[in-house]
């Protein structure tokens, strides 16, 4: 595995710390610029309005440019920004500087996954894309505990000076680390051409998957804490302790996922989909039972994020006469579903609905995501029969 590699993962964890510790430090911001915590968690809600929208418009005029070029001047914004973050006066300045920041984070992703899958060997794709996606998991894991450790110690500014000092040192990796490589041709920057690409069959069938599944998680995944609380009888304190056991689950999954992306691509997305209907059934079934749910929890992790290297290296797999646009929309597809998935949980919750609804939403996601992989894959083997 190519040394690269590493640069691209150390600014995938920067971002990914940058995205998440916010909700760690909201309170701090709040108290120290004089507004509600809802009103600040506009901080949290525009970041991925930005992040939805950033990538696919950045990939319309950037197709055609170095992507190393690209990866320096997207990592140089973050580190600036969140200089000018930890330097802001007042919330509107630092409202803004989260969405301009957002906007190069789908672009940084659509950009670094075209280019760890063009530096690796065939048979080591959906590794190399899951490298990239653990750079997310781990800054759960380690980079907003700390974070939020650094906030709570040192004040909320402290958070923002950490984060960008991780993108100096993410800018510095890439300088290094990244081979250097040549604009690309006006077939591979055409927006038309990255349309047409976009309008593939696998193409189309992979961004349902991803917002069909990602639904149906993070209606759940939201207000996991009041279900384990309040439905499984878990106590407060445990909870942390069960998101990070749900962290490792998904760092382990999200490796996983790209080794067998790498050995047989669309038998293990259907096949980690199918498991997914499982582990929700074991979830809804047993949201009851305390020291159930606890495990669950961990494989839940696993098998929800496992399927993420190997619906990405597909879209990559086929899109790889013009990747940009397509490499820039999984992130949007991503967000989007996120934002869904919390509102739908929500909306069932303020009806009335018990949290004990909400595995069950889960199984609804898997089985839509399950059924739309497997029609896909059935239609690739066709012509070869």
């Amino acid at each position: 595995m190519t040394i690269a590699l590493l640069a691209l993962f150390a600014a995938a964890f920067a971002i990914g710390t940058s995205e998440f510790v916010i909700a760690g430090i909201l309170p701090a911001v709040s108290s120290d610029l004089g507004i509600s915590i809802p009103t600040a968690g506009f901080l949290v809600s525009f970041y991925a309005l930005g992040v939805a929208v950033g990538g696919p418009v950045l990939a319309t005029f950037t197709g055609r440019f170095p992507r190393k070029l690209l990866l320096l001047i997207y990592v140089a914004i973050f580190l600036v920004g969140y200089v000018l973050c930890a330097l802001a006066p007042s919330y509107p300045v630092l409202l803004v500087l989260r969405v301009l920041i957002a906007l190069i984070h789908g672009a940084y992703f659509g950009t670094a996954m075209v280019t760890a899958t063009s530096i690796v060997a065939e048979n080591k794709r959906g590794t190399a894309v899951a490298l990239i996606l653990s750079g997310l998991t781990v800054a759960n894991i380690i980079g907003v505990p700390l974070g939020t450790a650094i906030g709570n110690a040192f004040g909320w500014r402290m958070t923002f000076w950490a984060v960008a000092a991780l993108g100096a040192v993410s800018f510095a990796l890439i300088a290094l680390l990244v081979p250097a490589d040549r604009a690309h041709d006006a077939h591979q920057g055409n927006i038309l051409a990255g349309i047409k690409a976009l309008a593939r069959e696998p193409v189309l069938t992979s961004l349902a998957v991803i917002i069909l599944q990602t639904i149906g998680q993070f209606a759940l995944f939201t207000y996991i804490a009041p279900l384990l609380t309040g439905v499984s009888g878990i106590g407060l304190d445990a909870v942390p302790w069960l998101l990070l056991l749900f962290g490792i689950g998904s760092t382990l999954g999200v490796l996983l996922g790209g080794r067998l992306a790498d050995w047989k691509l669309m038998p293990s997305l259907v096949g980690i989909l199918a498991l997914q209907i499982v582990i929700y059934l074991m979830m809804a079934l047993f949201a009851g039972h305390p020291v159930v749910m606890g495990a669950l929890v961990l494989v839940w992790g696993a098998t929800a994020f496992a399927f993420g290297s190997p619906v990405q290296t597909r879209i990559l797999n086929n899109t790889r006469d013009a990747p940009m646009l397509a490499a820039n929309l999984i992130p949007s597809a991503f967000n989007i579903a996120i934002a869904g998935g919390a509102w739908l949980g929500g909306t069932l919750i303020d009806a009335g609905a018990s949290y004990a609804i909400l595995p069950w939403v889960g199984v609804a996601g898997a089985v839509l995501a399950t059924a739309t992989a497997l029609a896909s894959a059935l239609r690739e083997r066709r012509p070869a029969a």
